[in-house]
């Protein structure tokens, strides 16, 4: 249910818990519109979306404490019509498809500039003239997506996802430390 809004501007929830990202991106987004509230993890992002239901939300998937994806879920849940977009520095195909299955409409990779996300949120359908990449993934890209659909279907549960792969936990970790490997 979305209340009503004291500014004509639309209202926009961003979740990340980068605050130095949050200053920069929340004055660019202000600047070009938006009445901008700023939270750094799920809990907090959940607290001001349940006080004042946004019209747009941005969301970190990966963050101190539970992911991103459960805010999505949370925030669709709350108001089926929020708009969400999902940035991530750690982008996987597994973790782009559960962001939209969940009701994000779009899933950017970071860096990502403030038009680009008002560009996303503006997009209500796929583009078919996306060039469809012919060279094989790199096989640490391939290990690196292999592991997140893993650890996707365990629920984000860290001892499960090494028990599956066949690897030891603390070696899990520091490859999900690592930044991926570019595709």
């Amino acid at each position: 249910m979305n209340t009503e809004h004291t500014s004509d501007k639309p209202s926009l929830l961003l979740v990340d818990d980068d605050a130095t990202f949050c200053q920069v991106l929340s004055a660019a987004l202000e600047r070009r519109g938006f009445s901008v509230r700023v939270a750094h993890n799920v809990t907090e992002g959940f607290t001001a979306a349940e006080s004042d239901s946004p019209e747009y939300a941005i969301v970190d998937l990966k963050m101190p404490g539970p992911s991103g994806l459960e805010l999505v879920k949370k925030l669709k849940d709350l108001d089926t019509h929020t708009r969400i977009v999902v940035l991530t520095g750690y982008a996987s195909v597994a973790t782009a498809v559960e962001a939209i299955k969940l009701g994000a409409i779009h899933y950017l990779a970071k860096p990502a500039d403030a038009d680009e996300i008002v560009a996303a949120f503006q997009r209500d359908s796929g583009n078919a003239a996306v060039p469809v990449e012919t060279k094989p993934l790199p096989l640490s890209r391939l290990e690196w997506e292999h592991i997140q659909k893993v650890l996707t279907e365990c629920g984000g549960n860290i001892s499960e996802t090494a028990r599956r792969l066949g690897m030891h936990r603390r070696t899990l970790q520091r490859k999900l430390a690592k930044r991926p490997v570019k595709a």
